[in-house]
């Protein structure tokens, strides 16, 4: 199925690593061009280089999104290059474990705007641009918002927002045609991902343990899974969905874990 979405501009942040970086690599099998707004130039440039090493075309911009004046800087450098934004695509954050017991304020509102003050901060910044080209915001969102973790207030009430945003926004910019929606991720195989199980007294028995409670399959989702419903959800093809959140994770929130053993 062609998506329509050769020549669209996009922004991804934190497209550089993990589901960003999938996100941009299907974008660019598309034919789109994907614009990695990340922290680290050398870690978007890779990004950049590998897309254009598989004949694809992508852009990146450096930026700590934590920092509020960094988003509309970060917009400004993506228009002054592409001209445009067709699409936008707000991804980064980190599960950085501000819990109730052990937090604080201070951590606690250090890490909203990591996770959540940047998704309305890119919006708002690249709605000018949006209205132009009708272009879709798809906001990536965690499992935590409707399940808990335990010990990450801040980022489950991030999420919370994040799943807010997506049907506010919906509401908000039906006048100008331009659909909103949100990928919901649960368990997800990335390098984060990796890295964290790591640092778990028995990584492999937990990992047998996490993929046990997921129904489909028993398995990891993928971030070219995560990728292939944002691509969709950015696309003509999905002209009429609009504040939807959409699970992609085997099942795991919604189908009773006993399936997977049965």
């Amino acid at each position: 199925m062609d998506l329509q979405l050769r020549d669209k501009v996009i922004i991804v942040t934190g497209g550089a690593k993990g589901i960003g970086e999938g996100i941009a690599r299907v974008l660019a099998q598309e034919g789109a061009i994907p614009v990695i707004v990340g922290r680290q130039e050398a870690d978007n440039q890779q990004a950049v280089a590998a897309i254009e090493a598989a004949g694809g075309r992508a852009g990146q911009v450096v930026a700590e999104l934590a920092e509020p004046a960094a988003c509309e800087l970060a917009v400004q450098a993506v228009v002054a290059q592409f001209g445009r934004i067709d699409g936008l695509v707000n991804n980064a954050g980190v599960n950085d474990g501000v819990g109730l017991e052990k937090g604080d304020y201070q951590g606690f509102m250090q890490s909203l705007h990591r996770n959540v003050v940047h998704y309305y901060l890119m919006a708002h910044h690249a709605l000018p641009e949006l209205k132009k080209s009708q272009g879709p915001i798809v906001n990536i969102t965690s499992k935590t918002a409707e399940t808990g973790q335990g010990n990450t207030s801040a980022y489950a009430a991030a999420n919370g927002g994040r799943n807010a945003l997506t049907r506010e926004w919906a509401v908000e910019l039906l006048k100008y045609g331009i659909r909103v929606n949100a990928v919901m991720v649960a368990e997800c195989w990335t390098p984060a991902y990796e890295t964290w199980v790591q640092t778990l007294p028995n990584p492999e028995e937990k990992l047998r343990e996490i993929t046990r409670k997921i129904p489909l399959g028993n398995r990891m989702t993928t971030a070219e899974e995560i990728a292939n419903t944002t691509a969709f959800l950015l696309s003509a093809r999905s002209s009429h969905t609009t504040g939807q959140i959409l699970h992609i994770d085997g099942g795991y929130v919604h189908l009773d874990r006993a399936l997977a053993n049965a």
